[in-house]
């Protein structure tokens, strides 16, 4: 039978951001106390491994053990000089043209998981998270500062065909309901 601190390292691994003890407490029907022993119990496990526990107020997130922070910088400061490729471009310009959007909205216009392409293009510092306002549990994506004065716009509506694109992904949408 699985562990509940493997269950607990599947959903932070799947989910890709920080979820709260309460939140996982819900998500496995267990009470706060057991999530709390579980959290220690992975950190236990993944002393001297690649990953750890990182703890902000009552949320946790899987991430790089600190360890490795050269390792990764090395590898980030290379991922930075590649090309965006096509599913960063097409992502990019879901997130100029549609955002504010969540990540799942995202994957289901391009029908894909978008987890490493955002990653990638938060790091870049093209787009940026933002808090969901209608669930703030959640995080929404939008283009920065930086991409709008990187493509010389000074807002998103000043993107290339902008209305009838905006107009394009709405028909899409409603289309495929």
């Amino acid at each position: 039978m699985i562990t509940l601190d493997a269950q607990v390292e599947a959903m932070l691994f799947w989910k890709g951001e920080s979820l709260s003890i309460k939140k996982l407490a819900m998500i496995f029907k267990k009470e706060s106390k057991e999530i709390e022993d579980a959290i220690i119990n992975l950190e236990e496990k993944l002393k001297d491994r690649g990953l750890v526990l990182i703890h902000k107020d009552d949320e946790i997130i899987l991430g790089a053990n600190p360890e490795m922070s050269s390792f990764i910088e090395e590898l980030t400061k290379e991922e930075l000089n590649r090309e965006l490729g096509k599913a960063g471009l097409e992502t990019l310009s879901i997130v100029l043209y549609q955002g504010p959007i969540t990540r799942g909205e995202i994957d289901y216009i391009r029908g894909v998981n978008s987890n490493l392409i955002l990653r990638n293009l938060l790091i870049r510092g093209l787009v940026e998270k933002i808090i969901n306002p209608k669930d703030a549990r959640s995080f929404m994506y939008r283009p920065t500062f930086e991409l709008l004065q990187y493509l010389g716009i000074s807002k998103t509506k000043d993107a290339p065909n902008y209305q009838k694109i905006r107009e394009e992904i709405e028909n899409f949408k409603n289309g495929a309901q």
